[in-house]
């Protein structure tokens, strides 16, 4: 699926190529050629991963991540660390930083590629194409198609994220604000009443194949999406 990669790189002709192969990808990508600026971006819309050089004019790459290790909005984003360091030491302090892994230039756009979709498969795995099987309920990310004992199920594009989200995050409680940042996005405005329109036209979408309680209504808490749904009267 497309994801939003900001990339923190001050040699324009690395960060040319890196945001190429991206694109290529089918990422979207922001660009940033020092820390001041990648937090003005940040600001604006939250990324999904942040690829970030260790060296950068001003504050360094090691400081950045700190800085976004230790703010609530920021702490959740995964982070890969470009350097031209390859000691032992360094790799520790880019990991000690909140780094989620970390790469030595240096590197070929096919393993940077292979890095990032490892980094999401562990930290954000709603945003990879893997096949996603619950019981008799299944959803392909690359097809866009939702299956039910077998049988297709129709879902309109919000309401597939939302399920997608909810399917890489079982037993977990979301709040209508998580769900919003999430799934919408923390740079998109919209009343949290929103998720609840959602949820039930979700719900309905997963009625044909007695699905919908997979959905469940925590009180006072949010959503969650369990596994072994408790059978409704």
């Amino acid at each position: 699926m497309s994801t939003t990669i900001l990339v923190v790189e001050d040699e324009p002709a690395i960060q040319e190529l890196i945001s190429v192969n991206l694109s290529f990808a089918g990422h979207k990508v922001l660009r940033a050629f020092d820390a001041e600026q990648a937090q003005t971006l940040i600001r604006a819309e939250l990324p999904d991963l942040i690829l970030l050089d260790w060296m950068l004019p001003g504050a360094s790459g090691i400081t950045l991540a700190k800085t976004l290790r230790s703010d609530e909005r920021t702490r959740q984003v995964p982070v890969i660390m470009l350097t031209a360091k390859g000691a032992e030491h360094d790799k520790v302090d880019g990991l000690e930083a909140g780094a989620d892994d970390y790469i030595t230039k240096p590197f070929s756009p096919k393993e940077l590629i292979a890095r990032i979709k490892a980094v999401l498969r562990r930290r954000a795995p709603q945003l990879t194409d893997d096949l996603i099987t619950i019981g008799t309920l299944r959803l392909d990310p690359s097809t866009h198609r939702v299956t039910g004992n077998e049988h297709a199920l129709s879902l309109g594009p919000t309401e597939f994220r939302l399920l997608h989200f909810f399917m890489t995050h079982t037993e977990r409680v979301f709040s209508r604000a998580q769900l919003l940042d999430q799934v919408w996005g923390d740079h998109v405005f919209v009343e949290e009443r929103t998720v609840d329109v959602h949820i039930r036209r979700l719900r309905k979408a997963l009625e044909p194949t007695e699905h919908e309680n997979h959905i469940e209504t925590v009180r006072g808490a949010g959503y969650r999406f369990t596994a072994r749904p408790t059978k409704q009267a």
